[in-house]
């Protein structure tokens, strides 16, 4: 990954629109020398410790410094045209010094609140340079807060109001200051955020789902006081054909207003809008999360932008697994396979530690573990590793590989511990290890054997010329000579045992290593020649 991830630069919003967007419980300004009209076009995620690749009016996201240690990055954001810059203080005293270089550099300057998450602002920003974009004009000032949303809608039904998710989980609810007022299936919805089960199966069997799924028009539940619930209005939430929840008016004490019907379609309008806003913030924030894993596992960016993000301990040991299924066996599998191993890989690893991430950088997956207990051991990983192949198998059909990174101290070091697991899987693949599941311990001879073939492979100067023109003969005369002279080798010059390998006479394989020393000038009995043989041989014929 480069030091700085950059969205496009869009039309723009002004540094006062953006200000709005985020919300002063979010960030505070410390400076803005050119004024709060300024324009910024693009956000940045910026890695101090590399070079800096800002573009002009862009708002910096310094993810990987606090207070001082800011210092550089908003210099050069300053140099590059940036439009602002956001930081997060290092403790009281700090705004003062970072404010006085931002006036001598020129941008603004914002402080994010200590205990704010990065993705938070990264995802809000964006998302108010999107509702720059033409005909996007006019969604976001039609959002607002659904606990906001539910107590108007609460006011124009004169009922009280719950937000729920597609899943039945409550979003949000109206306030009601009369107990009285709310029936026990509301109480326990809230307190539980959740509708309770046996409600939900009513509701399933007098079809009020079905008709939500279906229709974006008001239903009217009947109140059951065998059942302790009153009165209901529903509607759905929809984005296109999906649905994306509910909202509910339960009747108090006195009926609902006569114009319910049309408050609640107008709020499901509104709702749909947040709810897409808040999936789109949700899928932001992922990537950000892999954009800084996949920067991490290929050592282009520090430890300290994932651990500030999401609050991991970068001291901490930990360590990579790697899961590869381009095998002889499996020649391409299809965009849903990729889709399916990765969630299999997921799911089985949360399991087993809650902080483990997981990506794919084709063709392989990869999960870090960070935040590992020092007393982790490479067995407890390797059964780990063994869980996720067996489960991929029985699922999915599919033969996984898995490799098992070496523990290492500290964050910083994971890219040390994903090129082992790389090494690994090189070897299982090039080798062919009937195990599923490696560490280096078990396989290190197949690593380093894989790794002298690889040398070979890539350096035609260092092979023999002898054993490049026996292959070059085999391939013009159909011969078997290379097959019959690496079978020979491996069985240590045992005759017989090779001949029964190839189901030939004892005399025809002699025969044959008689005719490829004729023809290669190479003796057999001379141990450098036998080992230069043994693995030149090993390697994959040239493609024509």
């Amino acid at each position: 990954m480069d030091s700085a991830e950059t969205s496009p630069l869009t039309a723009g919003v002004s540094l006062r629109e953006l200000l709005m967007a985020l919300g002063d419980s979010l960030v505070e300004v410390q400076a803005a020398p050119a004024g709060l009209d300024v324009e910024i076009r693009g956000v940045a995620l910026l890695d101090p410790e590399d070079p800096s690749t800002t573009q002009p009016g862009e708002l910096v996201l310094v993810i990987g410094a606090r207070g001082r240690a800011a210092y550089p990055a908003l210099r050069a954001a300053g140099r590059h045209g940036a439009a602002g810059v956001v930081v997060k203080l290092d403790g009281p005293g700090q705004a003062a010094g970072l404010s006085e270089i931002a006036a001598e550099a020129g941008v603004a300057l914002l402080s994010l609140r200590s205990e704010a998450r990065w993705e938070r602002v990264n995802a809000l920003a964006r998302a108010a340079l999107d509702d720059a974009l033409p005909g996007r004009s006019g969604e976001g000032a039609a959002e607002g807060d659904l606990f906001s949303l539910a107590q108007t809608t609460a006011i124009l039904t004169g009922g009280t109001v719950s937000i729920e998710d597609a899943a039945n989980r409550v979003l949000a609810y109206s306030r009601s200051t009369d107990s009285d007022e709310i029936d026990d299936l509301r109480r326990r919805s809230i307190l539980g955020w959740q509708g309770p089960e046996a409600y939900l199966a009513k509701l399933r069997e007098w079809g009020v789902f079905q008709h939500l799924h279906s229709s974006d028009e008001v239903i009217s539940i009947d109140s059951h006081p065998e059942l302790g619930i009153r009165r209901r209005l529903a509607v759905a939430i929809r984005s296109g054909d999906r649905q994306l929840g509910t909202i509910w008016v339960q009747e108090g004490s006195t009926p609902l207003s006569e114009r319910s019907d049309q408050a609640l379609l107008g709020a499901a309008r509104v709702a749909a809008l947040h709810l897409v806003r808040r999936r789109r913030e949700l899928s932001e924030g992922l990537t950000f999360t892999r954009t800084l894993l996949a920067g991490l596992l290929e050592g282009n960016t520090g430890p300290q932008p994932l651990a500030t993000h999401l609050g991991f301990d970068a001291a901490r040991p930990a360590a990579v697994l790697g899961f590869s299924y381009g095998t002889a066996d499996v020649v391409a599998a299809p965009e849903l396979t990729h889709a399916e191993v990765t969630n299999l890989v997921s799911v089985h690893i949360a399991a087993r530690h809650r902080s483990a991430l997981v990506t794919q950088v084709d063709p392989r997956i990869y999960v870090l573990l960070p935040q590992l207990p020092r007393s982790i051991d490479i067995d407890t990983l390797r059964g780990w590793g063994q869980e996720i192949t067996e489960a991929a198998r029985r699922h999915l059909g599919l033969p996984l590989r898995g490799s098992v990174g070496c523990v290492v101290s500290g964050l910083g070091d994971a890219p040390e511990s994903r090129r082992e697991a790389d090494r690994i899987l090189d070897a299982m693949l090039r080798a062919d290890v009937p195990t599923a599941v490696a560490a280096l311990p078990d396989i290190q001879a197949e690593v380093l054997v894989s790794e002298v073939l690889t040398l070979l492979s890539d350096r035609p100067e260092i092979r023999d010329p002898r054993l490049t023109a026996l292959v070059a003969h085999d391939s013009r005369h159909q011969s078997r000579l290379v097959e019959t002279l690496l079978t020979y080798l491996n069985s240590f010059g045992d005759v017989r045992a090779a001949a029964a390998q190839l189901y030939v006479h004892p005399n025809t394989l002699r025969y044959r290593i008689r005719r490829a020393e004729e023809l290669t000038g190479l003796e057999m009995s001379r141990p450098d020649q036998r080992l230069l043989a043994m693995l030149q041989l090993r390697l994959p014929p040239p493609t024509t």
